[in-house]
């Protein structure tokens, strides 16, 4: 008897040890992941340890303001690239004028710049995503619309959308609306069997629509161009390093995983037929269009990656913008979240010439 209340004493020291043990493991500090050593100072950059990168938020999806923040497609690629880069993250609303910022060093990079449209002195990459004006259906099997048929669309009035279809199938085929969304809203009444929209911007209308719109797209109306990033002409150490990282967030899959997020899939142009020869830059004085409805111009779905956001965690859900830490692994962006959120996809369709 007195063996066994030794025993029953001595198993409940060594329970009370090993629980002392667990709480002082958990009272100690919570886990943080290893920061990245960052690969660029300056005067490559304008601030040690800070990437600051220009976007223009009057271009939703890939940038624009929600609830009082910068948010968009471009800003969760920029702090995907700061991450990789081991930097911290600072955004800016350099409008439609980067090569001003570029020049005036305000930023070290900006994001979103067209291919077809490239006007000042600096470099631009590869392009990490497509665009070009598309022909959007409900089905993929809708056919590939021919000059001289009867094919409707429709398309954002004044924009270079509706001016390729003006130019390509004539004016009887287009159906002008005041906004992206109004398109959408006639290609799913059945009024029209396509809309003309920019790629990108016209997945995000018909994705961001109350009860979401699966649309496809079946042919380019123009040839596809891509959007790429700028720095300036004479910083070759920053092409370099910004340049060979963002090749890698499209090859890793990082980006696509982004654009699945804001837009319910990921874009492939390539592969697509083009009707007609015509590139953007062709489209003459035609205006961009302007998305839908005011307000919020991006997504509070997001995961609200902006301006100097903390970037830590994953890149397709970015934290708050405010000076935060781009520290993380944002290579792994779990896509979660929806990019339409209580958006009005207000904004540039195919930006404004």
């Amino acid at each position: 008897m007195r063996r066994r209340q030794f025993v029953m004493v001595a198993l409940t020291a060594a329970l009370a040890c090993m629980t002392g043990m667990l709480v002082g493991c958990n009272s100690s500090n919570s886990y943080q992941p290893a920061l990245k050593s960052a690969q660029v100072a300056s005067p490559v950059i304008g601030e040690d340890g800070t990437l600051r990168v220009g976007v223009n938020t009057e271009n939703p999806p890939l940038a624009g303001m929600g609830s009082g923040k910068i948010i968009g497609i471009d800003v969760d690629i920029a702090s995907a690239l700061a991450d990789q880069l081991g930097l911290k993250i600072s955004i800016v609303d350099v409008g439609s004028d980067p090569a001003a910022a570029l020049a005036d060093k305000k930023v070290d990079v900006v994001m979103g710049i067209d291919a077809a449209n490239v006007e000042g002195d600096y470099w631009t990459s590869p392009s990490y995503l497509p665009t070009g004006i598309a022909v959007f259906a409900l089905s993929a099997d809708a056919g590939i619309p021919e000059e001289g048929s009867d094919a409707t669309f429709a398309a954002q009035q004044s924009s270079k959308s509706a001016w390729a279809v003006s130019n390509e199938f004539g004016e009887g085929a287009l159906t002008p609306t005041d906004t992206l969304k109004d398109a959408f809203v006639a290609l799913r009444d059945g009024q029209v069997k396509y809309v003309a929209a920019d790629a990108i911007i016209g997945l995000y209308a018909a994705h961001g629509l109350d009860e979401g719109l699966d649309v496809s797209i079946v042919a380019m109306l123009m040839k596809p161009s891509g959007y790429c990033m700028a720095v300036a002409a004479d910083n070759t150490d920053l092409q370099t390093a910004a340049g060979d990282v963002l090749a890698n967030l499209v090859s890793n899959g990082t980006i696509d995983v982004i654009e699945r997020k804001w837009l319910g899939t990921s874009v492939a142009l390539d592969t697509l037929p083009v009707i007609g020869n015509a590139s953007a830059s062709d489209s003459g004085s035609a205006s961009g269009d302007t998305g839908t409805d005011s307000g919020d111009s991006a997504s509070d779905g997001s995961g609200d990656g902006s301006s100097e956001g903390d970037g830590s965690g994953d890149s397709g859900d970015s934290g708050d913008s405010s000076d935060g830490d781009s520290s993380g692994d944002s290579g792994d962006g779990d896509g979660s979240g929806d990019g339409s959120g209580d958006d009005d996809t207000s904004g540039s369709e195919d930006g404004p010439e």
